[in-house]
């Protein structure tokens, strides 16, 4: 047995006694990273995530349009539905998930769930946008725009929401859970 002292590979002023079990580089404490099959550097686990994420530059905008124009159709749909809504919105987002997986023709990235998402929390705004717009302008007077308007149009925004909500939240998770 030898007594070499061996000091860490990122911190030269901290002895160890552990190594990764990839690379076999020493490594202290703070650097170790427990895995199933024992302890790693960060740097082999980099390298080992770096195997799962296949997506092209082209994927992540395809994701945030196709994710946007779908939630903007499903929810103009929904809005007829109001409270039954509640019950299709997660189904919805369930479907859009897989339409965005089509188009990115089920390329990985760990980015990808969260771009899906906020195209489709832009395209639940803009269909609010769209509601409430239409809705001033059928309730334009010369006069202007009154608080009981204004009390008139905000509960009707309680359906879309609710829905956006299940619908985005049902897709990021079911595009988060990618298993091949």
């Amino acid at each position: 047995m030898t007594d070499e002292v061996m000091v860490c590979v990122n911190h030269p002023n901290r002895e160890t006694q552990l190594r990764c079990n990839r690379c076999n580089q020493p490594i202290c404490a703070a650097c170790a990273v427990l895995t199933p099959v024992g302890y790693r550097c960060r740097a082999c686990i980099r390298g080992q995530q770096k195997v799962f994420e296949t997506t092209r530059q082209i994927d992540l905008p395809v994701a945030f349009i196709v994710s946007t124009v779908a939630v903007l159709i499903v929810a103009a749909v929904l809005s007829y539905l109001s409270f039954w809504g509640l019950f299709v919105a997660p189904v919805a987002g369930g479907i859009i998930a897989e339409i965005v997986r089509w188009f990115t023709r089920r390329r990985r990235n760990h980015r990808l769930p969260l771009v899906a998402a906020i195209g489709g929390g832009v395209g639940v705004i803009g269909y609010l946008g769209y509601l409430i717009l239409s809705s001033l302008g059928y309730h334009f007077t010369s006069s202007g725009i009154n608080n009981a308007v204004l009390g008139s149009i905000l509960p009707s925004l309680i359906w879309p929401v609710a829905h956006g909500v299940l619908m985005i939240s049902a897709m990021y998770y079911r595009l988060k859970g990618i298993r091949l």
